[in-house]
């Protein structure tokens, strides 16, 4: 597997391993619920990480990046079944987001102190 992997790609990859080892998708409603278990796993590892928390017994153990990539996998399942090339929306959202805060950053008081 590649280090340069292409949203494109991704898709491809995890619609091919869900057509031979996975079956077939679960139903959207069951990768949105599955989704926000990741994202929680991911939050847990990064209150502890990050924050004031800190980890139980072994459970340091858990790698951030994996718990990424869980969340990547469902995202991209999500992307699959609802007919979205992320590729494109992600370049639509950087436009969008290029536009409508082109000075608002820059104007932020917070962000230069």
């Amino acid at each position: 597997m590649s280090n340069n992997l292409t949203l494109q790609q991704a898709q491809e990859q995890v619609d091919q391993w869900i057509k031979t080892v996975g079956v077939k998708y679960f139903s959207e409603l069951t990768n949105l619920g599955i989704l926000m278990e990741e994202v929680g796993e991911l939050s847990r590892i990064m209150v502890r990480k990050f924050g004031d928390q800190s980890f139980k017994n072994k459970e340091e153990e858990v790698l951030l990046a994996d718990e990424m990539a869980d969340v990547l996998f469902v995202l991209v399942c999500l992307a699959n079944q609802t007919g979205i090339d992320l590729a494109t929306a992600f370049e639509k959202n950087i436009q969008k987001k290029t536009l409508r805060d082109s000075s608002r950053h820059q104007n932020n008081e917070k962000l230069h102190r």
